[in-house]
Parts: C-alpha cells; structure tokens; sequence
C-alpha cells in the first residue's frame, strides 16, 4: 500500500531552510576558527620568545564568527561566482580575493559604524584602522587571505561534486557500494596492468 507524500508546508521549509543554515555556518566557523586559531597561537608563541604576554585568546573565535557570517552573506549576494567553467584553481582564487576584499570593506564599514554609536565622527573609525600601522593591516589582510584559500578550496570542490558526497568523505570515510573491499583494488590493478 503507497501513500502520497504529503506536500511540505511553509513553516516545514523555513524549518528546513534555517536548519540547513544553521549547520552550514558552524560549518564555516569551525573551518576558519581552526586556521585562525592556530596563526593566534603561532603569535602567542613567537612572543612568549621575547617574554611578551599575549592575550588574545578569544579574538580569533570572535573573528570566526564573523568571517563565517561575512562568508554566508557574499554567498547570498551571489559574489566571486565568475569563472564558474574555468579549472577549479582559477574561481579558488578568485572567490578568496573577493571575499578577502568583501571582509576588509566590512571591517572598516564595523569601524565607522562603531565609532558612530559611540557619538564620535565617521573619521575616527577608519583612524583605528589606520593607527594600528600599515605593516599590521597588511599582515592581518594575508592572514585572512591564507585562511580563506583552503576554505574555498574546499568549497569549490564541493560546488563540484556535491557537498553531502565531499563532507561525507571526509567524516563518514569511503564506501564503495558497487565492489567487494578487495575487488576495487584488483580492478585498479587490472587496469594498470592493461595499459601496460
């Protein structure tokens, strides 16, 4: 006996919608706060060196958050989907670009947006970023960079070959439901073997 399945009412959809969300941006967040968490104790260390105390513990994971939201927004605006045809190393680069400027304009627009709230100028905002010195900007700027180009690397493979199958390969392990466990490898053998 087959029963029709019964048609997904709006509130199922937002439910389902938010649900998805939800876990695609702790996705995001704990992609990021593993790299950004590791470059914050790479300081710590380098500085424990010269017997300065860091204190920054929490800051990268604040800075994950805000990527991973950053990252979720670029996403629903559709931006860095150029070069979608193009190999897989050429829309990496180019999505980590634009969503590495994506996060610098964000950061000032945070700056002047606090300043404002805190009743001071628009100006004082971008004097924070701007007294923090040049060298430091321009570090924290390749820092993001370089946490972003494995992250898009991961999620162009994804676009690829579908997220459910690359996040399955990752955490549920390969399986491979047409062979045996030792008939894949037999096969490969065989046809390494014919080619020869």
């Amino acid at each position: 006996m087959t029963t029709d399945a019964q048609p997904e009412s709006t509130s199922q959809k937002w439910r389902r919608v938010l649900i998805r969300e939800f876990f695609e941006y702790l996705y995001n967040f704990a992609f990021l706060a593993f790299f950004l968490v590791a470059f914050a104790w790479y300081r710590r260390l380098i500085l424990a060196a010269y017997h300065i105390q860091y204190i920054g513990y929490w800051a990268p994971l604040v800075e994950a958050a805000i990527l991973a939201k950053v990252v979720m927004i670029g996403d629903v605006l559709r931006m860095g989907r150029r070069f979608r045809n193009r190999p897989l190393v050429v829309p990496t680069i180019y999505r980590t670009f634009v969503f590495t400027l994506l996060v610098v304009l964000f950061s000032f627009g945070e700056h002047i947006v606090g300043a404002l709230i805190h009743g001071r100028p628009a100006a004082d905002g971008i004097a924070e970023i701007a007294n923090k010195g040049k060298d430091e900007v321009l570090a924290w700027c390749v820092l993001i960079f370089v946490a972003f180009l494995p992250f898009f690397t991961v999620k162009e493979i994804e676009c690829a070959f579908g997220a459910e199958k690359v996040r399955g390969l990752f955490f549920r392990g390969r399986v491979d439901e047409t062979h045996s466990p030792g008939e894949g490898k037999s096969n490969t053998a065989a046809k390494l073997s014919s080619k020869l």
